[in-house]
């Protein structure tokens, strides 16, 4: 853990921002600072907690993505449409898990052009140990309950109103 500063960078940047005369864009500021600060302290936590296991979150990502599908396997093209991430980094990351045999990929039964992912034994073993790893961090995120529901909620509308995702159309009384 780094040590402590005697000072919020964040509140000091703010005060500089508004000192500077960006008071428009000092809540903005901060903002987003914040949020990627507690990204590095949480990606800090959960790679401390998956080192051992010699996977990173996005490998874990892909792993469980699997392992929650009935057959542990699925089209290359959904992975990457389920993790909102660029094509070439699920490439990587898929690359990397094979040469680890932790997945396979095999042709698709019906399209020539497609590939499965299939999630090897080793694989299903592996990403059960990073989930019994993560779910420490995840239990005491450093948030009361509360905090981290409302957490949850804020960042949800930030999303969706980002076009991240919609919420699903509803479905019509039944007759």
């Amino acid at each position: 853990m780094p040590r402590r500063l005697p000072v919020d960078p964040i509140a000091e940047a703010k005060r500089q921002w508004l000192a500077h005369g960006w008071d428009d864009a000092a809540d903005g500021m901060t903002v987003v600072t914040s949020v990627i600060r507690a990204h590095q302290l949480l990606m800090a936590s959960i790679e401390r907690a998956l080192k051992p296991l010699d996977v990173t979150f996005s490998r874990f990502e892909m792993l469980r993505l699997l392992a929650f599908t009935r057959e542990g396997r699925m089209p290359m093209a959904s992975a990457i449409a389920r993790l909102q991430v660029h094509p070439t980094s699920v490439t990587n990351t898929v690359e990397r898990l094979a040469r680890d045999g932790l997945v396979t990929r095999e042709a698709h039964p019906t399209d020539g052009r497609a590939a499965l992912l299939v999630l090897t034994d080793a694989g299903r073993r592996r990403v059960d140990e990073a989930t019994d790893a993560l779910n420490v961090v995840f239990r005491d995120p450093g948030l009361a309950p509360e905090d981290a529901t409302e957490l949850v909620r804020i960042i949800a509308r930030f999303r969706k109103n980002a076009g991240d995702f919609a919420d699903p159309a509803p479905t019509p009384d039944p007759l």
